[in-house]
């Protein structure tokens, strides 16, 4: 017969994730607390998610389905942050209240918050007075978030900044145990909040559903797949299309919603790209898949990716990338390996490392093209899995492997 700790590794779970932002929001922690929440339902836990109300919708509790299963989730009153095109956030002095509701209705076993900003540190409070298991998994950085209060003079950003750190050192240092998307991202963590022992797990992805095409390209196609947002730096890659040989032939797909969107047009327009480079914004799951499957090289210019799922989403495509190389970027992308890294913000090395990759000998790019696809491997979404399945439990297993 099993005995109990045996019983108990294998007794269904009852798991409340709390996130600032889910889905419709189309970003990395919003698509992580999504796929978390789905894979976690298919394995047979009970998972029920707070989260704000996005637009249009009512506040309330619901069932709604994601990635083919049906979970609750508890949708609060939530204000549009005026700066931001669709960023929404639960009222900050409800936080406590809603998250007392929430847990005496789910009664979980544990408790997974995706930020300290509002709907985490209330759940963390109420985690803390009931004894529950607290989990903590940082996507954010206080650094982009100021962005959006420009209006303020640069001292009292950056004293936002310092705020925004110790107040994050404070919620995630009562967690029971804290985890961030890659090793560098951990690091970071612990180097501005003081915190040790950070767990670096990838966010993951399902790789199965991405296609790799190796024949040769007829054209020479670029994509960039992510938020249109200042600190991703998207201008950056327009310029850098701009200098490059006309002789390339290059067809530019920039897919994605955000604030920067309507600018990064205008500037296609202004330097007559407007044949070369498309800007459609948010496009369809198969559209995206299709777009990256059929390209010659992924672009990341952006200097705030902790992970970078769009990343590895074109890592499982086989693309070669070329990325800024900065934050967590370096841990996906090897020089010469499975594409380039250059100086953040150097336009010119871009469009040079641009054109390393079209005008290598197709051996060469094919080449590249597995590497990426070797390297993204370990990011595979079940590893992830395994891993928060463990630390739920209050297992002791190390870390996946992230690099």
């Amino acid at each position: 017969m099993p005995d109990d700790a045996t019983e108990r590794s294998a007794a269904p779970l009852t798991i409340l994730i709390g996130c600032d932002t889910f889905s419709p929001d189309v970003n990395g922690a919003a698509s992580f607390a999504r796929q978390l929440a789905v894979g976690m339902v298919q394995r047979g836990h009970r998972v029920e998610v707070v989260a704000p109300a996005p637009t249009g919708v009512r506040a309330g509790t619901y069932r709604e389905h994601h990635g083919g299963v049906e979970f609750t989730v508890h949708r609060l009153y939530s204000w549009r942050w005026l700066p931001h095109p669709w960023l929404r956030f639960a009222l900050p002095w409800r936080a406590k209240a809603n998250a007392r509701r929430i847990v005496d209705a789910v009664k979980p076993g544990v408790i997974h918050f995706q930020s300290h900003i509002v709907i985490g540190r209330g759940l963390a409070m109420v985690a803390k007075e009931r004894g529950i298991r607290l989990i903590g998994t940082n996507h954010v950085m206080p650094e982009n978030i100021v962005q959006h209060v420009r209006i303020l003079p640069r001292r009292t950003l950056d004293w936002l900044v310092r705020v925004q750190w110790r107040d994050a050192g404070r919620w995630f240092g009562a967690a029971d145990a804290v985890t961030s998307p890659t090793r560098r991202s951990a690091d970071y963590l612990e180097h501005n909040t003081g915190l040790r022992g950070t767990h670096a797990i990838s966010n993951g992805i399902v790789l199965g559903n991405y296609r790799q095409d190796f024949t040769p390209r007829e054209r020479n196609r670029i994509v960039f797949l992510g938020r249109i947002d200042e600190e991703k730096h998207v201008d950056e890659l327009v310029h850098a299309v701009a200098r490059l040989d006309p002789a390339l032939d290059v067809e530019v797909d920039i897919l994605g919603d955000g604030d920067q969107r309507a600018a990064v047009r205008q500037l296609v327009e202004k330097l007559g790209l407007a044949d070369r480079i498309r800007v459609p914004g948010k496009v369809s799951y198969d559209v995206l898949r299709e777009t990256l499957t059929r390209a010659s090289v992924f672009a990341m210019p952006s200097t705030a990716e902790l992970q970078s799922i769009t990343t590895m989403e074109a890592m499982a495509s086989a693309l070669p990338v070329v990325a800024a190389d900065a934050v967590a970027l370096p841990h996906l992308v090897q020089n010469g390996v499975n594409g380039y890294l250059y100086t953040p913000h150097d336009v010119r090395a871009l469009a040079d490392r641009l054109t390393d990759v079209l005008t290598a000998p197709w051996e060469e790019q094919e080449r590249m093209k597995r590497a990426s696809l070797a390297k993204v491997q370990v990011h595979d979404l079940e590893h992830a899995l395994d891993a928060f399945e463990a630390i739920y439990r209050g297992l002791d297993i190390p870390d996946p492997v992230t690099d």
